[in-house]
């Protein structure tokens, strides 16, 4: 492989690995202040364990979660940077905010929170948490509007002495935090986020349902696991509904603004009203052949991005059409045999796991309370291992839907913006393919060897952060264990309240 297919190679295994880590800090961190708020108003012990027995969770997320991110902005400059060059004076501002505002407050609070157990007043441990929520929320929004300028440009100008993109001024800067496509990527992401940890609260408490009652501890189950596993199945299922409503809007827009991305995704490749849905796809690994449809609801895909299932309304461009807009756009700049449809197994497929395991994920949820409502127990091992099972569904959909998000901007690096700047000659407009993205200067060997050493170091940190949650999951509560933070002092500071490590 050249060092264009090994770069993209590299980027993409260590962003699934460390977003693998990420939606589970985004939706656990607020999860854990609302438990300990709980406490703080109701005075109820058991949501104040709740936050202790889940903040070790959220503790050891966050500290693999910084470990895996660190490599990732070294890679604009290293293997990357002709893109760094072509659009950092915007790519880099919203990652400043993101290290300078964002990760400063979550990493300072947490340290507050996790060190200041039983040392200052509850009033302010919790505010600490709630920051640190805060922060971690804040990054999101920064990373997903750094990303979302390479998905539809908006708020810069191309200067054409430089060849480089700049800001258009601060006006400019607020267009690019605050576009439509990153309110619809934070919306998404973030519901996306709460179903992950929805699902991670109530997969470990039902499985400690079974176990306590299992072990004739049914006063355990009742008092504490039963609440904590209603509460995350209430997440899991009102955040499936607005990720899945949120999903069908920014799929709308996205078809506006990436239609090469869409098509693919949809299996659309032929213009035309109408459209069923595409189950299943045939033919090589980059390319459709057949399209296996799903004929009982009638234009349920021209439904999807148009809200309509019939009628010239309906009509949805297919693959030569879009493909023949591009060519006749650029074909003077990049030639005309540039495939401009990305790679289409992996986009079709990759729209369809994320929505099925969503869906599923949100049916799951629903089950659980139905299983839960009233007195009623689970007590079933096999129930037991279903809702574990639960938890990874909406990883898996996450990370799915990541994959989509990059590899249907292929083979844009940075996807050029119709509708903003559709009056402009293309030379005019700002667009940067993939493989002109590249650094010039780095060799192919040097590339393999960090793929190597990268994919195996965090493979080796996987296996540390599951064995660590593993490790505390199986510890579960001690109902009779001593409570630090409600020891804590209510004013002053003496030589025993000093902060230290509580855990």
């Amino acid at each position: 492989m050249d060092v264009l297919d090994l770069s993209r190679w590299q980027f993409g295994i260590t962003t699934v690995y460390h977003f693998i880590l990420v939606p589970l800090t985004i939706g656990l961190s607020p999860l854990v202040a609302i438990m300990q708020t709980k406490w703080l108003r109701s005075g109820d012990t058991k949501y104040l364990r709740m936050s202790e027995f889940f903040g070790k969770v959220l503790l050891i997320n966050f500290a693999l979660g910084v470990a895996t991110g660190i490599v990732q902005e070294f890679q604009f400059g290293l293997n990357w940077s002709e893109y760094s060059r072509y659009v950092g004076d915007i790519f880099g501002a919203p990652l400043a905010f993101e290290a300078l505002l964002a990760f400063f407050m979550e990493s300072v609070f947490l340290g507050v929170w996790i060190f200041g157990r039983g040392r200052i007043s509850p009033k302010a441990h919790t505010i600490a948490i709630w920051m640190t929520a805060l922060g971690t929320n804040i990054s999101a929004f920064f990373i997903l509007a750094a990303n979302s300028f390479m998905q539809n440009p908006v708020g810069a100008v191309l200067n054409p002495e430089t060849g480089r993109a700049e800001l258009d001024g601060m006006s400019g800067f607020l267009e690019v935090i605050f576009s439509t496509t990153t309110l619809y990527a934070v919306l998404h992401t973030i519901s996306a986020s709460l179903m992950v940890a929805g699902a991670m609260i109530s997969g470990i408490s039902i499985w400690w349902i079974v176990r306590a009652v299992r072990s004739n501890n049914e006063v355990e189950a009742r008092e504490f696991w039963k609440p904590a596993a209603q509460f995350g199945l209430k997440v899991l299922a009102v955040a499936g509904i607005f990720a899945i409503g949120s999903g069908h809007f920014m799929g709308q827009h996205i078809y506006d603004v990436q239609p090469t991305k869409m098509i693919a995704a949809m299996g659309i490749y032929e213009s035309g009203e109408s459209h069923d849905l595409a189950l299943g796809m045939l033919g090589t690994e980059a390319n459709a052949d057949t399209i296996i449809s799903l004929p009982i609801l009638p234009g349920l895909e021209s439904f999807m991005v148009t809200d309509h299932a019939s009628g010239p309304q309906s009509y949805l461009m297919g693959k030569g059409e879009i493909q023949d807009k591009f060519t006749e756009a650029f074909g003077d700049i990049y030639g005309t045999d540039v495939n401009y449809i990305p790679n289409e197994f992996v986009a079709f497929y990759s729209f369809r796991v994320m929505m099925g395991l969503g869906f599923a994920s949100l049916g799951l949820s629903i089950l659980g309370l139905f299983l839960l409502r009233g007195d009623r127990l689970i007590t079933s091992n096999l129930l037991a291992k279903l809702f574990v099972w639960t938890i990874p569904l909406p990883y898996l959909a996450s990370t799915f839907g990541w994959i989509l998000t990059e590899m249907g901007r292929q083979p844009w690096v940075v996807y050029p913006n119709f509708e903003r700047e559709g009056n402009l000659a293309p030379s005019q407009m700002m667009h940067l393919l993939t493989e002109n993205g590249v650094s010039q200067n780095v060799l192919s060997a040097e590339v393999l060897i960090s793929v190597v050493i990268f994919t195996l170091l965090y493979a080796a940190l996987g296996v540390v952060w599951f064995r660590l949650i593993v490790r505390y999951v199986r510890e579960g509560i001690n109902p009779s264990s001593k409570l630090l933070l409600e020891e804590a002092p209510t004013k002053g500071v003496t030589e025993d309240t000093k902060l230290s490590f509580a855990y």
